[in-house]
């Protein structure tokens, strides 16, 4: 008899173990999957898949998800050999360490690129879509959990459909979701959202029930990271941040309730959304990526009327206030295909205040958010280019320093650009807020290390540009061979300082 989760009688017949649906993978194939941050992602059908692996058998995959995933997927399938090319953003400590030793092919790519990337065929057939649900409906519509991520897109694509059933995660997620897929080319059409609380599609996401071949029920809980405490550095940036904010209202270029916000993922990102808080903001929305604890903060002290993501992205405190609460947030949460969170075509529209963290920033307004010394991956792009080029306000993050002072964040020339210049309109460290609007490049650099350098590398800043400004070239000057020398420094002697 169907029950309430598995709501059709016909698929009940699918329901077997994990280790049974994981041998429906074969070697070579590629999959996709759910989850976004260690958030809604299968858990049992991938450490089924990794013992297959570690019991000999060859079998190496293609893996595509929406965004980092937690360690029953991508640590256990990269500590068992399976994963060979991984798509697209992971924060998996042996999973970065495998692409940077060149055992996993890696490629980077901006969030929203994905799942159109999957509808246009350019990452060849899906083979195996993997999703977590809380329940199926009983024409075999798909209810998601956590997240969303390009699960629609997985299940659209994949010639076949494994459905995780985890019964950990809350049945109050149930109506959360707006699932929503775009057509392709030139079929096209405007996607109409208009104000971040819109909802365009359905709850659930659509599924021929012929494509499900087998349903596993779980109960594995998300393993969600924690969060750092909200730091003095952070604590800074957040007010300098709502000053500057406040600035904007009192002159007349932000409504009083500012415009949606967005926000990045990790400690920085929440402790600066949270700041808003004790902000005199009221009635604020977001539009964003993922729905993080000061997020829950904002709502309970009624301040935040909305907020879209495609994930509840939640600390571990975080997560056992959801999931007690779960009822309650959902009044305020919408979870969408992040085709849709991520969409530059809606960022543009409803006018999003972008705030991400960078790991350096250039004098010159040019962020590098994704590679150590411009070679070592850390995690990856995420959806920050999404929102910073198509930003209302684009606003950059960061320490001035790192590693106890010997690395400086901010530097003459980034080792690596992710985002450039001409996308780059605020930023901001705990020393103070650069504006850029507006200014040519070497008003940039002045503004850059006057106002967001650390005091221990402000004269070697400046020294390095009088100096440079006294080449010939006086636009955007540049000691080509000394440029770089402050990575070369460090890599040579563990420090950035002279």
């Amino acid at each position: 008899m169907a029950n309430e989760r598995i709501r059709s009688e016909a698929l009940l017949s699918k329901v077997t173990t994990a280790e049974a649906a994981a041998k429906f993978i074969n070697d070579g194939d590629t999959v996709a999957t759910s989850g976004f941050t260690p958030s809604g992602y299968p858990k049992a059908v991938p450490l089924a898949l990794a013992e297959r692996a570690k019991n000999g058998e060859k079998i190496e995959i293609t893996l595509i998800t929406g965004a980092s995933v937690g360690p029953e997927l991508d640590g256990a399938l990269t500590d068992a050999g399976v994963i060979k090319r991984r798509f697209p953003y992971q924060t998996n400590s042996n999973m970065r360490n495998a692409i940077n030793n060149g055992e996993v092919k890696y490629a980077d790519m901006h969030l929203s690129h994905v799942s159109q990337y999957m509808d246009y065929g350019f990452f060849g057939d899906i083979d195996i879509a993997i999703v977590e649900a809380i329940a199926i409906n009983a024409d075999g519509g798909i209810i998601p959990s956590t997240s969303v991520g390009v699960s629609p897109q997985a299940v659209k694509n994949a010639k076949k459909v494994i459905v995780e059933i985890n019964t950990s995660q809350s049945m109050h997620l149930e109506g959360v979701h707006d699932i929503y897929m775009t057509q392709q080319p030139p079929f096209r059409e405007p996607i109409p959202i208009t104000k971040s609380g819109d909802r365009i599609g359905t709850t659930y996401i659509p599924c021929d029930p012929a494509k499900i071949v087998a349903i596993v029920e779980t109960d594995i809980t998300d393993k969600v990271r924690p969060l750092g405490a909200i730091d003095e550095d952070s604590r800074k940036i957040s007010q300098h941040i709502i000053k500057f904010l406040e600035n904007e209202v009192e002159a007349g270029r932000l409504p009083e309730n500012l415009l949606p916000l967005q926000s990045g993922v990790g400690s920085v990102a929440n402790a600066v959304l949270g700041g808003l808080v004790d902000s005199n903001f009221t009635n604020l929305t977001c539009y964003t990526e993922v729905i993080q604890d000061s997020m829950f903060d904002l709502i309970d002290a009624g301040k935040v009327t909305v907020a879209s993501g495609t994930s509840f992205t939640p600390s571990e405190e975080g997560l056992k206030r959801l999931n007690e609460n779960m009822a309650h947030y959902a009044k305020y949460c919408v979870l969408r295909p992040m085709e849709i969170s991520n969409n530059p075509e809606v960022a543009r529209r409803l006018g999003v205040i972008s705030i991400n963290t960078a790991i350096e920033i250039d004098i010159y307004g040019h962020v590098n958010s994704t590679n150590i010394m411009g070679s070592r991956m850390m995690n990856g792009l995420g959806g920050s280019g999404d929102y910073t080029r198509n930003a209302y306000i684009s606003i950059f993050t960061t320490v001035s320093n790192a590693k106890n002072g010997d690395i400086s964040s901010i530097v003459p020339m980034a080792s690596h650009v992710d985002h450039t210049e001409h996308d780059v309109q605020v930023v901001v460290t705990e020393q103070g807020l650069a504006d850029l609007r507006g200014l040519s490049p070497r008003e940039r650099a002045r503004a850059i290390i006057e106002n967001c350098a650390h005091p221990d590398y402000k004269e070697m800043l400046t020294d390095y540009l009088d100096r440079a400004e006294q080449t010939k070239f006086k636009h955007e000057s540049h000691l080509m061979d000394e440029a770089l020398s402050w990575h070369a420094r460090f890599l040579a002697t563990g420090s950035m300082k002279k």
